[in-house]
């Protein structure tokens, strides 16, 4: 409960309807929101923030990004869109997991606290992974590691 009111009290004081946030750092913001830092990569360009839905837009300064989470690849876009809620982020476009020899959208993430992990949402599919792989700000590789992206999963 703490964490919303911290949330809560952060939204208020970025009070304009519609804010760009390239003097705050992101991965600072998603915890506001109860989300780890590393569920989206160090290389922002630019971020903007609408107080009236919870929607953003980021942009990368990195493309291609992939990233790998213990053996999931994941790819994102340059432009990544949402909706952040507390513990939870909707709407998702921009982020692809790799699913045996497929790309897969990733539609939504969220916490699951009892259990200490981030649940992905791909479609009616979910994979859990442990949170504390998030913990750490990760950064973009320009290829995807090809031993990785024929065995990993979502």
């Amino acid at each position: 409960m703490a964490h919303f009111a911290i949330a809560l009290l952060s939204l208020i004081f970025l009070s304009s309807a519609h804010l760009s946030l390239s003097a705050i750092d992101v991965h600072d913001l998603l915890p506001l929101f109860n989300l780890p830092k590393g569920i989206i990569p160090r290389e922002i360009k630019s971020f903007s923030f609408s107080n009236t839905d919870n929607s953003f837009t980021l942009e990368l300064s990195s493309n291609p990004c992939y990233v790998t989470f213990d053996d999931q690849l994941v790819f994102y876009d340059r432009i990544i869109e949402g909706k952040l809620e507390y513990g939870k982020v909707s709407g998702v476009s921009g982020i692809q997991a790799k699913k045996f020899f497929i790309w897969v959208s990733v539609t939504g993430m969220e916490v699951d606290e009892e259990n200490d992990l981030i649940e992905f949402h791909v479609g009616a599919l979910s994979k859990k992974l442990p949170a504390a792989d998030f913990q750490r700000v990760p950064s973009c590789k320009s290829k995807g590691l090809r031993d990785l992206s024929s065995s990993a999963s979502i």
